[in-house]
């Protein structure tokens, strides 16, 4: 779930809690999902990140009460967000990121420093870490654990099989976008299919490459990457293949679900804050750290990018139901709580009370 899509659940949370505030997001221009920004948006020629006059000026300008940099920032843009006032939080996705946030001379400049994964995942704050903490007091550390989108008050998941309650979910996400990864999905489609011939229930949620006439959709940030498939795969009965699904039916989907197969990016950590047994695919290089020490907290089980090794894990599951609630089991244990509550609980207490109906500004 990219930064933008993680600054969007912020700033959809906050937009709801303080209905009078105002949100703005800098965004590159080329981005795909710039043009469907929900909330107003500077958009300029790249990131931000190479923009930091153009940034500086429009918190100069606009004067916002929060700035919000995720997992990206300049010292100056960061000065120039508490030249003016505003509270500054910094958010890291990545090692190196936040070894940034914790350099003194950042340390000065942020208020919160949210680390967008839980502990067993980013790591708990180390000895020096805790150490800076003591000497420079006054920046708060939290950890966001998962951004999971409330599920509609619906009676049961959108769309599923209505031949049977348990269900297998499939979310590959945007494969196609990861170097090395481009199979990705049409990977996660032939597992799908193997299932479904043998009698599993499953609903796929990706992208369409078995259709050469599907229309081509591009990635939506804040919706599970996926276009409607036809085709020999949709003609068999026990497989569902869905279109674009917003993360409200992605989340009571996932609640639905007897076992989810998924990517090692967001979609990881949000299976398992629903407490559900999850197949992990590593689709970019970075997930296979984090897909390791989900293993390693017994919460999920790895697959290769392969069909046959996503199949093959996912029926040892399904035949093994002492191994699957064991799985469930331990994924609900963690108690991962929901990021946004977590930014949101963050952001009252810089406003303030007298401060309540102001604004945030939101880089990605």
């Amino acid at each position: 779930m990219g930064e933008y899509a993680r600054s969007l659940a912020i700033a959809d949370g906050a937009a709801a809690h303080w209905p009078g505030g105002a949100v703005r997001f800098v965004l590159s221009r080329a981005a795909p999902y710039a043009a469907r920004c929900p909330f107003p948006s500077t958009l300029l020629e790249s990131s931000p990140t190479f923009h930091s006059a153009a940034v500086c000026a429009l918190i100069e300008e606009w004067r916002p009460d929060v700035v919000i940099f995720d997992n990206a920032g300049r010292t100056a843009q960061l000065a120039a967000a508490r030249r003016c006032g505003a509270r500054v939080v910094y958010i890291s996705a990545r090692p190196r990121q936040r070894r940034k946030a914790f350099r003194f001379r950042w340390m000065a400049l942020i208020d919160e420093h949210w680390i967008a994964y839980p502990p067993f995942l980013a790591g708990s704050l180390g000895w020096f870490e805790r150490l800076k903490l003591t000497l420079r007091r006054g920046v708060r550390v939290r950890y966001l654990d998962v951004m999971l989108t409330r599920a509609r008050a619906t009676p049961g998941p959108p769309d599923a099989p209505e031949e049977c309650g348990r269900y297998v979910l499939m979310v590959p996400g945007g494969g196609t976008g990861h170097p090395g990864a481009g199979d990705a999905v049409a990977e996660f489609v032939a597992a799908a299919r193997a299932l479904a011939a043998t009698g599993v229930n499953v609903i796929l949620v990706g992208r369409a490459v078995d259709a050469p006439d599907a229309p081509d959709t591009p990635d939506t940030p804040d919706m599970a990457d996926a276009t409607g498939v036809t085709g020999a795969a949709a003609a068999m009965p026990r497989l569902r293949l869905l279109g674009p699904v917003p993360q409200s039916d992605l989340a009571a989907l996932m609640r639905g679900a007897n076992l989810i197969i998924a990517n090692g990016g967001s979609t990881l950590l949000q299976s398992i804050a629903c407490g559900k047994a999850c197949v992990a695919v590593p689709i970019a290089g970075d997930q296979r750290e984090r897909i390791r020490r989900c293993e390693q907290a017994g919460v999920a089980i790895a697959a290769t990018l392969d069909a046959r090794s996503i199949e093959a894990a996912a029926q040892g599951l399904l035949q093994n139901a002492a191994a699957l609630e064991a799985l469930a089991g331990r994924a609900k244990a963690l108690e991962l709580v929901d990021g946004v509550s977590v930014a949101l609980s963050a952001l009252e207490a810089l406003l303030g009370a007298d401060r309540g109906h102001g604004s945030l500004a939101g880089r990605a």
